[in-house]
């Protein structure tokens, strides 16, 4: 099903939509920090030097087929040597020694992502289980179908190709919506209409002929 669309009235009584029920704006949504300056390229200079490591990192794996070992080696024999250039001659130009800071070995930090990536798939586990019984049949459907045209994508494309798409997408679709909100929202509004009217003729015609057994309650 398309994705929820909210409605309210402009001071003009046209009526105006939004997606996800979203009452504010694209920047604020995203976060309204630095993730959200890169994805929306508030600053250009970051957004696209992230997008020209991407896909330099891309064209790397997937063109020339660089070995994923061999390129991590390099990284770190080029960063031990710069480090040991830098170390040594720190001095002579009255310069401190780099430092590692704390924070990428902190033990604490650690533990917060993985805290964090633990509730992110205890959650999405959860969701999964409530599809598959059936609960919501609407739902089941559409991720049968977006499972099934994923790994027909998925078996015509490597698996960096998927990331650097995605990749691409998070840095080109939000700036697009937030430049053309108007003409997006209205015409998702339509759309779901259509879908909604589709989905009230199978439903009435195919699914509510589909015999279904009770679902035996989860237990918490």
């Amino acid at each position: 099903m398309p994705p929820h669309v909210e409605s309210s009235s402009s001071d003009d009584d046209e009526p105006t939509t939004r997606l996800f029920h979203r009452r504010r704006s694209v920047h604020k949504l995203f976060g309204g920090r630095k993730v959200a300056d890169v994805l929306l390229w508030r600053n250009k200079n970051l957004s696209a030097g992230i997008l020209a490591g991407a896909t330099l990192v891309w064209f790397l794996f997937d063109v020339v087929e660089y070995n994923v070992v061999a390129f991590l080696c390099h990284i770190a024999l080029i960063g031990m040597l710069l480090l040991f250039i830098w170390s040594n001659a720190a001095p002579l130009f009255d310069r401190h020694p780099p430092q590692i800071p704390e924070v990428i070995v902190s033990e604490q930090a650690f533990r917060e992502i993985a805290q964090t990536t633990h509730y992110k798939l205890a959650h999405f586990a959860s969701i999964l289980y409530d599809i598959a019984c059936g609960k919501d049949l609407k739902k089941f459907l559409l991720v049968i179908g977006c499972l099934w045209i994923l790994a027909i994508v998925g078996d015509t494309c490597s698996f960096t190709t998927l990331l650097y798409v995605g990749f691409l997408c998070a840095l080109t679709l939000p700036p697009l919506y937030e430049r053309y909100e108007t003409e997006v929202d209205h015409l998702v509004a339509k759309s779901g209409e259509d879908l909604k009217k589709f989905y009230k003729t199978v439903d009435s015609n195919v699914l509510n002929k589909i015999p279904r057994g009770p679902v035996k309650k989860k237990l918490h």
